[in-house]
């Protein structure tokens, strides 16, 4: 069996994985990039709401609120600098009834905490001023959430790595990890059934919705460390006709997901999600029938949506590390010190602000590879 070697490899070209190559070919690796579909993204990483997040809901200190904080400037930076269209709308948190006023409160201590300074406590008067359509009993603007090309930000990310000597290898299918003397070994098969075995001195696993699989096919990576993906399905409808609303619009987070909330793509065409539903498998279908439950929840805020203007859009699947009912868990990053391999780091769980974290989580990886 063919044998090869590199210094840096990166299993994974989702935004993640992108981010890492980029990060570590300009350090002066030699990176290869080894994705199992036949192109970019292909996964959680095209399928969201392209929401730069301003870090304001996460619990102080975690990984989700230090790398969204730090991502968000170095998103906005990056994406300026390589022209890749971006706006900078901002959003309203909206509380939909009196009692969640509160909920408003705790959520601008919550972002204070994070390092998030900049939100605006909006009465319901001040809010219609600015979205008249909108209802609410109370708002907070968040003036540095923006939205942006996630495609054509991927596509930046290749290619500032490919230009500094980075090599992407598509449909390799990683399966497990082997036994070496020296570095870590994997073994790959290619589309055409054919294997090779790849010893790399550094391996960045960022599988997205496979998370551990090649990991759990082996016993050298300790079971104990070895965490169970939940797949939690968002579905979008699109709004058939002209949005009266410049912001985002989100309600109230609810759990497992910051609700049903507005977004526009560039183009300013509104859609709504995601929704939260829970599925054993990757399936993309979006089923008309959840429109009904679309149409309640946005009319809490926006209450003159007509019947008949939301049509079945896409969705996508976020891997979770806690099932329904159970808290939202933390980004996941194991290193040698989790799980004993020098070289090697697993990152597993990186849902949302993945994208808006991702040169953050990039810069880590880096960091943590470091003597």
């Amino acid at each position: 069996m063919e044998q090869v070697k590199v210094q840096s490899l990166v299993i994974g070209a989702g935004v993640i994985g992108l981010a890492c190559a980029r990060e570590l070919a300009n350090s002066g690796r030699e990176v290869w990039v080894l994705e199992a579909h036949d192109a970019i993204g292909h996964e959680t990483s095209s399928r969201n709401s392209e929401v730069i997040h301003a870090g304001i809901y996460y619990p102080q200190g975690s990984l989700k609120a230090r790398f969204c904080v730090e991502g968000k400037s170095l998103l906005y930076e990056y994406l300026k600098s390589r022209n890749v269209p971006y706006k900078n709308c901002g959003k309203l948190i909206v509380a939909t009834s009196p009692a969640q006023q509160t909920d408003l409160q705790r959520i601008q201590l919550q972002a204070k905490a994070n390092g998030v300074h900049d939100l605006q406590y909006l009465s319901s008067r001040e809010a219609s001023a600015l979205e008249p359509a909108l209802f609410c009993h109370g708002a907070l603007l968040s003036p540095s959430t923006g939205i942006f090309d996630s495609h054509l930000y991927m596509a930046a990310l290749l290619a500032d790595a490919e230009h500094a000597g980075a090599t992407i290898l598509f449909k390799q299918n990683v399966l497990e990890l082997l036994s070496a003397e020296k570095g870590i070994c994997l073994l790959v098969e290619e589309c055409s059934g054919q294997k090779y075995r790849v010893v790399a001195d550094e391996v960045i696993s960022a599988c997205g919705l496979h998370g551990d699989k090649w990991l759990a096919n082996s016993g050298i990576y300790p079971r104990h460390v070895l965490k169970s993906l939940y797949f939690a399905k968002g579905n979008y409808f699109s709004l058939q006709g002209i949005s009266p609303f410049s912001h985002l619009i989100y309600p109230v987070p609810e759990a497992a997901g910051l609700g049903v909330h507005l977004t526009h793509d560039l183009a300013g065409q509104a859609r709504f999600g995601p929704d939260v539903e829970w599925v054993s498998e990757i399936d993309y279908r979006v089923t008309p029938a959840r429109a009904e439950g679309f149409y309640q929840e946005i009319r809490r805020y926006w209450p003159a949506l007509k019947d008949g203007a939301l049509q079945p859009d896409y969705s996508g699947i976020r891997p979770k590390l806690a099932g329904e009912g159970s808290a939202t868990e933390d980004f996941c990053i194991q290193d040698a010190s989790d799980h004993g391999i020098a070289g090697l780091i697993n990152l597993t769980g990186i849902e949302s602000p993945g994208l808006t974290a991702s040169l953050a989580i990039a810069r880590d990886v880096r960091r943590r590879l470091e003597p």
